[in-house]
């Protein structure tokens, strides 16, 4: 529900800031920055003015001011009479462009983290979070139940890589993924990246169990990864860019199966549940997912391991509900079927 606390314009703007100090001089790194941004827009010293909001003296006695503390020309006259920067000019601002494409991320982030306290300081409520994770039937459940009072979680179910890169470029406050057997520190793991990002950290949620999801009775006699490519054999596979699909992937590499071995391979659905939706009613013998998606729906389970969701989240976040959601989903997980408390980790 959305709330009068929730509709307060609150906003903060993060920028890079700092200097650039040659000798004795030091130039603001924002002012750079909107010359090269202006003058590369417009193509012209007045463009530039007039993005300042200055005269076209100001502006050009700016520019001159830049370029004696640099030593260098920045900008020259071009054959229509327009402007653009020099090679020197280019360079400096390509290597602040490069900089600032790191930290927009980071910055975007931070400043959701920022306007979420704010809100909180000034009426007593965050408003709303935004959660991007992949489906787990935990999760889904306990994000249903959680009281309006503690704060709303507007929840995105899309595949562990989509909702690591929404978090790493600052377009959600949390985000929920699994690798499979593989830790997150892992060089080759595909969610290394929270694990270095300054500024993240990933809770470690529960520690779930994976299988392959069977037909009732598993008619079919399957009891390894080997069977599935077994004559009339059917599999629904989970969407690329899916923890779950990661993980089966990797375990064929080291069966050393092709997907074309498999028939099926190229049916994707978007939820454990969905998988075992397929396999309920007959339109497929198998497909990995959780034993909790197989008990909901009589379905066998094969047992290949278990893995940790992870939910991570700004360092800086300070979130009642997502902390409430922690809490809650980790006692739940305790007496659950087919998940376990996760082991030691990052908190």
């Amino acid at each position: 529900m959305i709330t009068a606390a929730d509709r307060l314009p609150v906003a903060v703007d993060l920028k890079l800031g700092g200097t650039v100090q040659i000798g004795s001089n030091a130039l603001e790194v924002i002012d750079l920055l909107e010359m090269f941004e202006a003058i590369g827009r417009t193509g012209s010293i007045k463009g530039f003015a007039e993005s300042l909001g200055l005269s076209y003296r100001a502006a050009w006695a700016r520019l001159q001011a830049y370029e004696t503390v640099l030593g260098q020309p920045l900008v020259r006259k071009t054959r229509g009479q327009g402007s653009e920067l020099t090679e020197f000019g280019a360079a400096l601002s390509e290597a602040f462009t490069s900089a600032l494409s790191g930290l927009d991320a980071s910055l975007g982030r931070e400043t959701r983290a920022i306007e979420h306290r704010l809100r909180r300081l000034l009426t007593g409520r965050g408003g709303a979070l935004r959660l991007a994770a992949s489906h787990d039937p935990l999760l889904i459940e306990v994000l249903r139940e959680i009281p309006a009072e503690q704060g709303a979680i507007e929840l995105s179910v899309m595949g562990s890589s989509a909702a690591v890169k929404l978090l790493l470029d600052g377009g959600v406050d949390a985000a929920g993924f699994h690798c499979g057997a593989q830790a997150t520190e892992e060089p080759d793991s595909p969610f290394s990246g929270v694990k270095a990002s300054a500024g993240l950290v990933p809770h470690p949620l529960f520690e779930r169990e994976q299988g392959l999801l069977l037909a009732p009775g598993n008619p079919l006699g399957i009891r390894a990864l080997a069977d599935l490519t077994g004559d009339g054999v059917r599999y629904v596979n989970r969407q690329r860019g899916s923890g779950t699909r990661d993980w089966f992937d990797r375990m064929l590499a080291e069966a050393g199966l092709s997907p074309s071995e498999i028939q099926g391979y190229a049916v994707e659905e978007f939820t454990h549940q969905a998988v075992a939706a397929v396999i309920a009613c007959g339109a497929a013998d198998a497909g990995l997912g959780v034993r909790a998606a197989a008990e909901r729906l009589g379905l066998d389970f094969l047992s290949v391991g278990w893995e940790t969701y992870y939910l991570a989240t700004s360092r800086s976040l300070a979130a009642p509900a997502l902390e409430a959601l922690v809490a809650t989903v980790r006692a739940r997980a305790a007496r659950a079927s087919g998940y376990r408390p996760a082991g030691p980790g990052v908190d």
